[in-house]
């Protein structure tokens, strides 16, 4: 081992590292990784060994898209319950959406209100997305300075008041604002002429919901973003692509070396239109839930590389607000306890790998936000893991989730993949279905 002041060494024969999956001694000294050494290597004096034995010792997870919804509307998530249950599904840093908490981050003054709040409640390191709406152009360098990490912009209505979407004029200044001093733009991308003028219908059917939401929204308002940022090489990136009409442009867009990168969700990649039953809105999100056909070329666009990356979008309400009429229901998808098994499930039944799953959903996130000490097993970057059983397999029991409102798409579902324990620089905060109090810190973005 090489420090002297190692005091705990992480030992699993699979431990998925940035050059693959190998047996590994991981030595942590003071919160961070102090070296990634061979299995058998000696133990330092007074080093308290842990051995995972076959169990895959992953980096600890990192979701860019939680709307956590604190303070404000705690009813529906916050703070303490939204962390916790990160923390029992591996995820060790998440990054709290602007919207649909009161206030909202708009400006700096909002941004301190959050923080207050997420300070005594994080179990996980917690940072912030601002918020760019019509009126805060004027918030934009204020909040950057203050260590938000970009701005979430809509380009159609967000559902909540308080939070109003851009037209393209707006967008336009935003954007430049933003490129102004090399900041993150991050969009919900659907046209608002493309919604209204879709079939409208209120009701149980999942279909009549599909339809009001077409591929066409998505696909024009990311032709328009693509624009917007070629024109003022502007740093974009399109939240929860749904659209795999999208992918050939946006492939074609990034090779043209347009600042574009794009997330999808653990929703969009598992579950199928074809499977939602009439009334069942838990499923309902926006964009919406495509067919499987979508499905598998999204997947394609994972390996390929023109998706980036894989968050939840973790968007709960309380169970009333999911009424059986889609046309009414709150739309969001509560994941963020499931999103690493389900994503593994369907990984793993396409082919593709651990190391995969790690890029899509620690790596990638991590690298899109800056993070610098985030995101990888490897030495000078923060000691926090994921400890996974990836062939055991559980049933989803909703009454068994952390969140604060145990309504999920997921009810039922028997996934591969048991997280047994998370670790936050070196310590262990959840460990076989339990949490400990809460150890997270602030995160601002790394100037």
């Amino acid at each position: 081992m090489s420090g002297t002041d190692v005091n705990l060494v992480l030992r699993s024969t699979r431990v998925v590292t940035p050059d693959g999956t190998r047996p590994a001694a991981v030595a942590v000294a003071d919160g961070r990784i102090d070296a990634v050494l061979p299995y058998d290597s000696e133990m330092p004096a007074g080093a308290r060994l842990e051995d995972f034995g076959d169990d895959v010792l992953l980096p600890g997870l990192v979701d860019t898209h939680v709307h956590v919804n604190d303070p404000g509307r705690t009813e529906w998530e916050g703070f303490h319950t939204a962390t916790r249950a990160a923390a029992a599904g591996g995820i060790t840093t998440l990054l709290d959406m602007p919207l649909n908490s009161l206030p909202p981050t708009t400006t700096v003054d909002h941004l301190r209100t959050k923080q207050q709040v997420a300070a005594p409640k994080a179990h996980i390191d917690t940072g912030f997305w601002g918020g760019a709406i019509p009126s805060n152009v004027k918030d934009l360098r204020p909040l950057h300075e203050a260590g938000v990490f970009g701005f979430k912009c809509f380009l159609s209505p967000s559902g909540v008041d308080e939070f109003p979407e851009l037209d393209q004029e707006q967008l336009a200044r935003s954007m430049a604002e933003i490129a102004g001093f090399g900041g993150l733009l991050i969009v919900h991308a659907e046209d608002p002429r493309h919604l209204a003028s879709a079939p409208q219908r209120s009701g149980p059917a999942y279909a009549d919901f599909l339809a009001s939401r077409p591929r066409d929204a998505e696909n024009t308002a990311i032709e328009g973003l693509v624009a917007h940022a070629r024109r003022l090489n502007a740093r974009v990136h399109v939240l929860h692509l749904s659209s795999s009409d999208a992918l050939l442009m946006i492939a074609a867009a990034k090779r043209e070396g347009v600042r574009v990168t794009v997330e999808s969700c653990p929703h969009f990649l598992t579950l199928t239109a074809e499977e939602v039953p009439d009334g069942a809105t838990e499923f309902k999100c926006c964009p919406p839930i495509r067919e499987a056909a979508n499905q598998d070329t999204l997947w394609e666009g994972l390996a390929d590389g023109t998706i980036d990356c894989i968050v939840s979008d973790h968007s709960p309400c309380t169970t009333d607000l999911k009424t059986p009429d889609f046309a009414s229901a709150w739309g969001g998808i509560s994941s963020l306890q499931l999103g690493l098994p389900a994503v593994w499930t369907e990984a793993r039944r396409r082919g593709h790998s651990l190391d995969d799953v790690v890029r899509w959903m620690s790596a990638a996130p991590a690298e899109l936000a800056g993070l610098t000490r985030k995101g990888a097993i490897e030495a000078g970057r923060d000691a926090d893991f994921a400890v996974l059983a990836p062939d055991e397999t559980f049933t989803v029991d909703p009454a068994e989730l952390f969140h604060r409102n145990q309504v999920t798409a997921y009810a039922g579902k028997t996934l591969h993949g048991i997280v047994k324990s998370t670790w936050l620089r070196g310590v262990r905060i959840a460990a076989d279905g339990s949490v400990g109090g809460p150890t997270g810190r602030l995160l601002e973005r790394e100037h």
